[in-house]
């Protein structure tokens, strides 16, 4: 997941909770950032070794379409845009791709109603 070493961030915000709240394994992903709670932070999603289930966007819309194809290279099998961010294209071209697609939604909203 798109991760911010800036408490204000929303990426930041969502992290922490999952990190404390949630069973699933994380692996952070910022180019500016080496370590954030205590874990490696990576520059990109090709240098995680593991297969990933979902990559959870947090950028600009300009920016997704670059990520699904980021994720298409490494076969992950979702991709989640946050809150607030609704691509078309990165549906169709995820979708074209065989991954599952949520967008506009957020994964801690999500996961605290699915968990009550």
């Amino acid at each position: 997941m798109g991760v911010s070493e800036n408490p204000e961030r929303p990426s930041y915000q969502v992290a922490k909770y999952l990190l404390e709240n949630s069973h699933y394994e994380l692996y952070f992903v910022n180019p500016a950032a080496m370590e954030i709670f205590g874990k490696t932070v990576y520059k990109s999603l090709s240098e995680i070794k593991v297969p990933i289930d979902l990559v959870d966007v947090f950028r600009k819309p300009a920016d997704c379409m670059q990520v699904l194809e980021d994720s298409i290279a490494i076969s992950a099998a979702s991709i989640w845009l946050q809150l607030g961010i609704s691509v078309p294209e990165v549906a169709a071209g995820a979708t074209a791709a065989g991954m599952n697609v949520v967008m506009d939604r957020c994964i801690k909203i999500d996961y605290q109603n699915l968990i009550q």
